[in-house]
């Protein structure tokens, strides 16, 4: 570049005659490479549509209730896409900083694609892992994220709670064995999805790492000399992944329209065509249909019928003193 280029292009900057939008994305803590892959398309359709204006969009990334934590204590988002609902709607309810419809402003309450629970296991499936029932036997080392401090491991209790409550017949005192005899298998509780499989993969521990079908179809794909196995279970839970503009942040740094346009656009047909490559599945039913070698059937339950509302969830199963507080406690005995 020319001395004159450079200082016509510096001179631009100072006037203002070149802008550059910048938005925040605050996400859950495996999603680093689906939103890489989301961004640079968007990045380039928005300068096309908004010439002179450059988009660089950043991304934040840990736990999901550790994120919404930290927009709390002053983290200036523009957009979070989250994988649970109590996450964003805390937001609202301890910080006033998003609108109190925010699940209506979007398609499908504001979710625009959702993922379920699966196992990644060793070479062979050596400890010949099929359905959640076979994770509590003695002889099998788990690896999951603490539902303390992430979805992705909220999601894993949750799905295993229902499991064995139909295996089970709704038998409490059964319910709570298993669940009890399924932690003492816990090798490892990390505080995030992503430290989960950095544990199963880089330290090799645990027979089975238990996460998002998207991060362990992603890791099976990506290690293809471990011959890692991925075993979608019989029943299995919904886990959906909401997204919402941050109303006060984005008044504040002058981003409303590149924020909400950013979120509209995970529901086009080339975003949703991205994200179904990560193996998240979407409500599309022709798109899914397409991609139907990569979503096996299983029987998905929903939280809110199973448990009741994310309210009572959280209190009965997460809140101090409740079901897996005291279950943790009963593994040591």
């Amino acid at each position: 570049m020319s001395k004159k280029l450079a200082a016509y292009i510096f001179s631009l900057f100072l006037s203002g005659g070149v802008e550059a939008t910048t938005l925040l994305n605050s996400s859950y803590d495996v999603s680093r490479e689906l939103f890489i892959a989301l961004n640079t398309p968007f990045e380039k359709q928005w300068e096309k549509t908004h010439p002179g204006d450059t988009l660089i969009i950043k991304q934040s990334h840990a736990g999901s209730s550790k994120q919404a934590l930290s927009i709390l204590q002053g983290l200036k988002a523009d957009v979070v896409t989250y994988n649970q609902v109590t996450d964003v709607q805390i937001l609202h309810d301890k910080g006033q900083l998003i609108a109190s419809n925010w699940k209506q402003r979007l398609p499908d309450d504001s979710s625009p694609f959702y993922s379920t629970m699966a196992f990644l296991v060793r070479k062979g499936n050596p400890k010949h892992i099929e359905n959640w029932s076979d994770l509590a036997r003695s002889d099998v080392k788990l690896i999951f994220s603490n539902p303390k401090t992430s979805g992705n491991g909220r999601y894993t209790w949750l799905a295993a709670w229902s499991a064995a409550d139909l295996i089970n017949g709704h038998n409490y005192s059964k319910i709570e064995k298993f669940m009890t005899q399924l932690l003492k298998n816990v090798e490892v509780f990390d505080t995030g999805g992503r430290g989960a499989t950095t544990t199963f993969i880089n330290s090799e521990m645990g027979d089975v790492l238990i996460s998002f079908e998207s991060e362990v179809n992603t890791i099976r794909d990506r290690y293809p000399e471990k011959g890692y196995q991925v075993i979608l279970p019989s029943v299995n839970i919904i886990a959906r992944f909401p997204v919402t503009w941050i109303d006060k942040n984005i008044r504040q740094n002058h981003t409303e329209k590149a924020a909400r346009s950013y979120l509209e656009y995970l529901y086009t047909p080339s975003a949703q065509k991205i994200i179904t490559s990560f193996y998240y599945r979407v409500n599309n039913p022709q798109l899914m249909e397409k991609n139907k070698n990569r979503f096996p059937e299983t029987r998905f339950l929903n939280i809110e019928e199973v448990f009741g509302s994310w309210d009572q969830v959280i209190k009965t199963h997460f809140a101090s003193g409740g079901e897996l507080d005291k279950l943790l406690a009963m593994r040591h005995q």
